[in-house]
């Protein structure tokens, strides 16, 4: 399969790409990262650790890593009126792994973006209002992540 595009050629900010690290343990970044995220103004209804569940069932050794799904529910309820396919893509996810013992990576890409991208949002004013609120959001977010990197 090829694709329409060459991924390597988007530059992050097409995809809303948005990176942080911490430093502090696994458990603490977790909850730091999801406390962080409700305060923007996100709720974190989904969450789960796939290194958990493949290390019980395949025995994949893995390091901790860990996803947040992150869910505005106005944004949400906005994107699913302009495009019931976005559902596909929600929620917003947040993770969190381990580079090292005390220093954890947090990672995101914007859903409304990569729907926009593959087709499956449209290419309207109100979306791209929808990209800006969201990304203004996930913004603020990473803000104050960065600001207390290191307080623990």
């Amino acid at each position: 399969m090829s694709l329409e595009f060459d991924p390597s050629a988007l530059d992050p900010e097409d995809i809303g790409e948005k990176e942080a690290t911490l430093h502090m343990d696994h458990e603490a970044a977790v909850e730091h990262v999801r406390e962080t995220f409700v305060e923007a103004g996100f709720g974190v209804p989904v969450e789960f650790s796939p290194s958990e569940l493949l290390n019980e069932k395949v025995d994949a050794d893995r390091d901790p890593y860990y996803v947040l799904g992150a869910c505005n529910p106005a944004m949400a309820d906005r994107a699913l009126d302009m495009s019931l396919r976005m559902g596909g893509l929600f929620p917003c996810n947040v993770v969190v792994w381990e580079e090292e013992p005390g220093v954890q990576h947090v990672y995101h890409l914007s859903i409304m973006r990569i729907g926009r991208l593959v087709g499956v949002a449209p290419d309207s004013e109100q979306w791209r209002e929808l990209i800006d609120e969201t990304g203004a959001l996930a913004d603020e977010a990473f803000s104050n992540l960065d600001s207390l990197d290191g307080a623990n």
